[in-house]
């Protein structure tokens, strides 16, 4: 792994990534591909036309497009200016994206003409209103600009070589960002409340990206397919500033697809891979991707037999599991390459180094023993500094002695590794019992008929709550649910096994994230309406 930039800035890392990998492929997208050079020339560019346009160091710039090489462009150009990135998720609606814009006080959007089948050129007249007449506008009132990327064009937006241009004096660059300045503002979930802005700074991003490459093996020779949406700190942190940290090339897409994905991993020869359960799944389902595989690495958030299964038929070996979240920039620990197998796919992972990683009470807050059940908490670099002008969140969230509190479940080994068991808000109660889906979720996927299995709480009158599963079947597999409780009933607890199993073709229908992550709160709705008294149900929902 090579050395940190000094200071740790974005800037800088781009800025180092230039000297020392030149010519080297950076990123290969929809929109081309371009080097480490190109991209500290465009985005030192993107600086000046900032600069330009008014916007001063911390001002909150915001960016609404998919994952090509101008976002990591505009990204690193937003650095290099000393403002604070402002990502905004491509697959909100109208009131969604009006609300982040508005609560993270964005000055200057760059926004995308379309992406993929979307027209937001159409989408943001409802969304900025102003549109049609000029900003500022009432319900956004520190929004001044919108830059539009592509060939669309609108009266009230400025096309985005129009920009460019006024950033091409080379003896204009903005003062550079300190390693302890506000990068990002990635803004989180907002299952139970309104989504927050974790403020992540430079030098978080910049270590916690070198951690994770050194952790995975990523170096200069490899290809690294990440269809992370650069909308996530998934995308920024572990896939951008990582893949710069070491000179990898990266290889993305606009929209996460298996069949797209197979043919990148040959085309691109691609040695690294990250992603999720579904995403592995995905893949490993698709015909050719075992053949097709040159795989060596990269990182999963999956359960163990997924990683397993990666393993054995993707041949990436050196594949490691990977823990984080939004609040702590977001990698907080990753197994490490050289790591026994066997304990890479047990799911047992490092906190980085300098990293304080407790299990705690959820209730109480206090210390738990090693090898007991409890919250995840961390305290150290790669925390937050907070979220975005939410201050009774803030103190909520990190506590009176700065533990981050994850919300998240897990255990800790004698040797301080630790495993992520799932979310705490996931947590099943049947009866007296807490079954983590996790767990149902793992002994399902070792049926040889099954490919994906996801399983949610449904409210019980008797139990307060009972599990319900969901699996899609493996290509060229019929499955029958009176038959598969028949065999779950022999591979655990009574009480784990599910009340009613759903088989279904695909997870799509049913919503999937961005990221390629199952929505359990739309999986918790359809249940209801499969299985359940729809009033009762609802009304458990939306307590849990």
């Amino acid at each position: 792994m090579s050395a940190l930039p000094q200071p740790a800035t974005l800037a800088n890392l781009i800025q180092q990534a230039a000297k020392r990998y030149g010519d080297t492929e950076a990123i290969i997208a929809a929109d081309g591909r371009m080097s480490y050079a190109q991209i500290d020339r465009d985005s030192n560019i993107v600086a000046r036309a900032l600069a330009a346009a008014g916007i001063a160091k911390d001002d909150h710039v915001g960016i609404c497009a998919g994952n090509t090489g101008q976002w990591a462009t505009l990204f690193y150009g937003i650095a290099k200016a000393g403002a604070v990135c402002v990502p905004i998720n491509t697959r909100l609606k109208p009131a969604e994206i009006r609300y982040q814009l508005d609560q993270a006080k964005v000055k200057l959007l760059f926004l995308a003409d379309r992406l993929l089948s979307i027209d937001f050129i159409g989408l943001f007249e409802d969304v900025a209103r102003g549109m049609t007449g000029g900003y500022p506008q009432p319900d956004l009132p520190n929004l001044l600009e919108v830059i539009l990327l592509g060939e669309g064009r609108h009266p009230h937006c400025r096309a985005i070589a129009e920009f460019l241009a006024c950033g091409a004096d080379e003896n204009s660059m903005p003062v550079p960002p300190g390693e302890d300045d506000i990068a990002l503002i990635q803004y989180t979930s907002g299952t139970t409340s309104l989504p927050k802005g974790a403020m992540l700074t430079h030098q978080a991003m910049v270590r916690n990206a070198a951690a994770v490459a050194g952790r995975m093996g990523l170096a200069r020779d490899d290809r690294y397919l990440s269809a992370r949406p650069f909308f996530h700190v998934a995308g920024t942190t572990l896939s951008i500033a990582a893949s710069a940290a070491v000179g990898a090339t990266l290889v993305t897409m606009l929209r996460f697809t298996a069949e797209d994905a197979v043919a990148l991993m040959e085309t691109e020869a691609c040695t690294h891979f990250s992603g999720n359960d579904t995403m592995f799944l995905m893949l490993l389902e698709r015909d050719g991707a075992r053949q097709k595989s040159r795989l060596r690495g990269g990182w999963a958030a999956a359960s163990p037999p997924v990683i397993e299964r990666a393993v054995s038929e993707l041949g990436a070996r050196d594949l490691v599991v990977a823990y984080g979240l939004s609040e702590a920039s977001p990698n907080v620990a990753m197994s490490d390459r050289n790591d026994a197998i066997t304990d890479r796919i047990a799911g047992w992972m490092h906190p980085h180094a300098g990293l304080e990683v407790r299990i705690g009470d959820p209730r109480t807050g206090r210390n738990l023993p090693v090898g007991q059940r409890g919250e995840i908490q961390v305290r150290g670099w790669t925390v937050m500094r907070g979220y975005f002008d939410k201050p009774e969140e803030t103190a909520t969230a990190l506590g009176e002695d700065g533990f981050l509190r994850t919300g998240d479940l897990g255990v800790m080994a004698e040797d301080g590794r630790i495993r992520f068991l799932g979310r705490l808000k996931e947590i099943i109660r049947v009866g007296g019992e807490n079954v983590s889906p996790g767990e149902i979720e793992d002994v399902l996927l070792t049926h040889p008929a099954i490919a994906q299995a996801q399983v949610v709480g449904m409210p019980d009158p008797r139990l307060i709550e009972v599990p319900v599963a969901y699996v899609v079947p493996k290509s060229g597999n019929a499955l029958r649910a009176d038959q598969l409780l028949a065999w779950a009933r022999t591979q655990m607890a009574g009480y784990k096994v599910p009340r009613h199993i759903a088989i279904i073709d695909s997870f799509e229908p049913l919503g999937l994230t961005a990221s390629g992550k199952v929505q359990k709160a739309r999986l918790k709705d359809d249940a209801a309406e499969r299985f359940g008294p729809t009033d009762n149900w609802r009304a458990g929902s939306r307590q849990a």
